[in-house]
């Protein structure tokens, strides 16, 4: 199907675009009061994401409201883990919780490569909802969490603000860190295809805890693994983001994928020369700008927006929007991007 909006794909390929794009992450959730009144009709978060109807009508919400240029589907980076075989809790105002944790080869043994077409069916019938109700007005994005991101709440159980049981793992057990991550990378490969071939138009890796890790760390149990879902996906542009790894925005450059996120602590200048030209860069507004008044919203996006400049460049906030942020701050982060003249 043609899209009629078709400015975020432009934008990732590296052509030109009559102006930026813009989406946010996390921009299908606890902002809307639309989005609060379904998920309070519901047991949970995970009856939420396994509903594909609620999914989808919650990934248009966005699109209806904030006027972006791209849905993204309502889902959650830990489905892959609970495909696997590990499932999780989704515990209220606390966060993921998985009873049980790998800890050995045994449990590595015992995870699967699971059949994702059946596993995560309720993701890709949520895509193809979602595309119908689109119905080409704008892009989806598909996503999946990084494999490092992925193989920390595997190991720790839980959200963490040091994630020291999965840091330990790879010193004191790498080979058994190597061999949960490659089982991981491997479904997630299968995943991100799955997603594509129900409709998304692009994909997004997400890893969320890369920056804990030192340089030489990441290269080894974080950018290997990246590298291989980025070389394994070829239909569609997909998108890198790797939250705090200012230290490897150089070997990120390196990946074949088309775009690079950003966060909010990354030097816009710096981080082009480092990438490179032939990247998309995405970001990097800090959500809390979103928290000033109006005035100062369109002030610090068009300031943002001179020093990425017209062309590959992809708007979005440095990392998700934060759930007590007020929809018409993002309307008017959304506006100010739109109107922008370079």
């Amino acid at each position: 199907m043609k899209l009629d909006n078709d400015l975020l794909i432009k934008a990732a390929l590296g052509q030109n675009v009559e102006r930026t794009p813009v989406w946010l992450m996390r921009q299908a959730g606890r902002i809307l009061p639309e989005y609060r009144a379904i998920r309070n009709s519901l047991s949970g978060f995970k009856e939420l994401v396994e509903t594909p109807h609620l999914a989808a009508e919650v990934t248009v919400q966005p699109v209806d409201i904030l006027n972006v240029d791209a849905a993204i589907i309502f889902s959650d980076i830990l489905v892959v883990p609970d495909a696997m075989g590990l499932s999780y809790q989704m515990i209220e105002k606390k966060g993921p919780f998985f009873e049980k944790t790998v800890q050995s080869i045994e449990d590595v043994n015992r995870l699967n490569v699971p059949d994702v077409e059946d596993n995560l069916h309720y993701v890709m019938e949520a895509i193809r909802i979602t595309k119908r109700e689109l119905n080409g007005r704008v892009p989806l994005i598909g996503f999946a969490g990084a494999p490092w991101t992925i193989f920390s709440y595997m190991i720790e159980g839980q959200g963490s603000k040091t994630f020291s049981k999965a840091k330990k793992m790879l010193y004191t057990n790498p080979d058994l860190a190597h061999a949960l991550l490659q089982k991981i990378t491997l479904t997630t490969i299968d995943y991100l295809k799955a997603q594509i071939k129900a409709g998304a138009d692009l994909v997004q890796l997400f890893d969320s805890w890369s920056g804990i890790l030192t340089h030489q760390q990441y290269i080894e149990f974080g950018i290997k693994y990246v590298d291989q879902i980025c070389n394994a996906i070829n239909d569609v542009p997909i998108t890198v983001f790797s939250k705090g790894a200012y230290f490897a925005r150089k070997e990120l450059g390196e990946l074949n994928c088309n775009t690079i996120g950003l966060d909010w602590n990354m030097d816009i200048e710096q981080s082009r020369k480092l990438i490179g030209p032939n990247k998309t860069l995405q970001g990097n507004l800090d959500p809390c700008v979103l928290y000033s008044d109006f005035e100062n919203i369109e002030k610090q996006t068009n300031e943002m927006l001179c020093k990425f400049g017209k062309n590959r460049h992809i708007a979005n906030l440095g990392h998700g929007v934060y759930p007590d942020i007020s929809p018409d701050k993002v309307i008017c982060f959304v506006e100010a991007v739109k109107s922008y003249k370079n």
